[in-house]
């Protein structure tokens, strides 16, 4: 079963990939890793040249701006006044990736766009309809939109706070049918795979109940980024609920991209189980609150 389900991924049309800001720096300095840079782009204009619809979710921006202007710790460093260094590192360091990523994609000759999205996106019905109709363009166009959450001018009332949530989101916008999150761990494990040796590889969720969503709590991801495996399941819940498969697959190796759509048993799969009752709109207004 588990085989056929796989070979369907090659038949999928419109995809949204999530890369986390870790997947993108040398661990040693925090600087952007541009060979990594360069194999991601390399995988999505290979999908874009098969004719499929591509969007990328990345996040690093924080990350980036806060190197440019040599902060190593935000909260630590700047106390009370963090939130507004934050926002001043995002806008420094979106500048900053979009430019290296708009270098390398013009050398495979792919336009792309910037989307920059908070929670009022979504919950505005005209906001909404707007941003739909710009990811309809784009993608008709054959644009590439790279996609981050608004940090510059995003608080805790109306950031969405992570972008694997994010990148569900924008699979439920588009209409996506398949969401690929790339992160630092190999899919999902029936308990933390670094506490016990005995935890077991998962590598199918047909259905996502409350047992499974409860294996997320309390997890967390690396330093760098904002989420954990308890994200990645929400983005699980919000993407299959609308319609999408999904996959959670290891960074280690950026071409895993191409291998996933050649429907190679990696990482984990979270088939799609549409439910007509889920509220993309509600339960976003609700998340994080």
């Amino acid at each position: 079963m588990n085989d056929t389900v796989r070979a369907r991924i090659r038949d999928k049309k419109r995809i949204v990939v999530k890369i986390g800001s870790s997947s993108l720096q040398h661990p040693e300095t925090g600087d952007l890793d541009y060979i990594r840079m360069e194999v991601l782009i390399r995988e999505l204009c290979n999908l874009r040249n098969q004719g499929k619809d591509v969007v990328l979710v990345s996040s690093g921006a924080i990350a980036a701006g806060r190197k440019a202007v040599h902060i190593r710790d935000i909260n630590r460093e700047h106390g009370e006044n963090h939130i507004a260094v934050k926002q001043a590192c995002a806008a420094i360091g979106q500048a900053r990736l979009m430019m290296t990523y708009q270098k390398i994609f013009a050398e495979y000759n792919q336009v792309t766009a910037q989307i920059l999205m908070t929670k009022n996106t979504i919950v505005d019905n005209l906001n909404r309809y707007n941003a739909h109709n710009t990811f309809s363009e784009l993608l008709k166009m054959g644009v590439i939109p790279i996609v981050n959450e608004n940090d510059t001018i995003a608080t805790y009332e109306i950031e969405i706070g992570d972008n694997d949530t994010l990148s569900a989101v924008v699979a439920a916008l588009i209409g996506a049918d398949l969401l690929i999150l790339l992160s630092d761990i190999d899919g999902l494990y029936t308990d933390d795979p670094h506490k016990n040796k005995d935890a077991a590889f998962i590598e199918t969720v047909e259905h996502i109940d409350e047992k499974l969503m409860r294996m997320g709590k309390g997890s967390t991801g690396s330093s760098v980024g904002t989420g954990g495996m308890n994200t990645k399941l929400i983005a699980a819940k919000i993407a299959t609920s609308m319609g999408a498969d999904m996959i959670i697959a290891n960074s280690a190796d950026i071409r895993i991209i191409h291998r996933i759509m050649d429907g190679r048993n990696l990482g984990t799969l979270f088939c799609a189980d549409r439910n007509d009752k889920f509220d993309l709109v509600d339960f976003i207004a609700d998340y994080n609150q």
